[in-house]
């Protein structure tokens, strides 16, 4: 009798710490973290296209900011003999003066250019990221500070494109879009310094300007300004696509079922 009561104690205790075992087993499964979601193929294709678009973006940024073409100054193409005039282009790390025949600019054309008609070249890197002299175009001397400070801005927009492809190599190489908002912050503030960077350019030219009367001058801004005005454009509305990559479902989709349920 004695001999069956402690048998009976003994497999209940073994059940009860099954079963204590079993719950543990749970609860410690149950405790760990989950894995973060992962993209789905269609998902990661429309990274991939939106990763094209930004790199875009950043090949025209390194193509105009690596050019002197950012603003070219004319004289009149009559100021010194009825041969020959003088022009000059610079962006900015370099200045280029062009002698230019009169007979190869258009009748029509007051100035002296475009720099693209051929004719003699002399070019310099500017001297104030070194030394810190300013440079004189025509008499006219640069606003190193402003000039300087359009270079920074530049070359920070080039640092936060870098880290944005960082952001987005990551994403695409672990297939967890947990890089995407990172991501999309670099290429949309690049994409405003870069036309920071513009604006300040510009106002160093119209210090240039005001610095000296004696020679008139005609500027306009030239292609490379466009090519950064573009990749302005583009890298922040690449960003905005890796926004809407980034949320768990799509505006455009939720706003389109909340008008079909409410014209129905």
């Amino acid at each position: 009798m004695w001999s069956n009561l402690f048998l009976q104690q003994d497999e209940d205790g073994r059940a009860g710490m099954a079963a204590l075992g079993g719950v543990g087993s749970k609860s410690g499964r149950s405790g760990k973290r989950s894995r973060p979601p992962r993209m789905s193929d269609s998902q990661e294709g429309k990274i991939k296209l939106a990763f094209f678009v930004a790199l875009i973006g950043v090949t025209l940024t390194v193509l105009g900011m690596g050019t002197e073409f950012w603003v070219e100054l004319s004289q009149p193409k009559h100021f010194r003999n009825n041969q020959t005039c003088e022009m000059a282009h610079y962006g900015l790390w370099k200045s280029c003066v062009r002698t230019l025949w009169v007979s190869d600019i258009d009748p029509e054309r007051e100035s002296c250019g475009p720099a693209e008609l051929p004719g003699e070249s002399n070019c310099t890197f500017f001297k104030f990221y070194t030394s810190g002299e300013n440079a004189v175009i025509f008499k006219k001397t640069t606003e190193k500070s402003l000039h300087i400070a359009g270079a920074m801005l530049a070359l920070l927009s080039l640092f936060l494109m870098i880290m944005g492809s960082v952001c987005i190599t990551m994403s695409l190489s672990k297939s967890v879009p947990f890089f995407l908002k990172p991501a999309t912050i670099c290429f949309v503030f690049s994409g405003i310094l870069v036309l920071l960077s513009i604006i300040v350019f510009h106002q160093s030219v119209l210090a240039l300007l005001a610095s000296d009367h004696s020679i008139p001058l005609h500027h306009e801004l030239s292609w490379s300004v466009a090519c950064l005005g573009s990749a302005a454009a583009i890298l922040i509305f690449g960003g905005l696509m890796f926004l809407l990559l980034s949320l768990p479902y799509n505006p455009l989709e939720k706003c389109f079922r909340q008008q079909s349920s409410s014209d129905a």
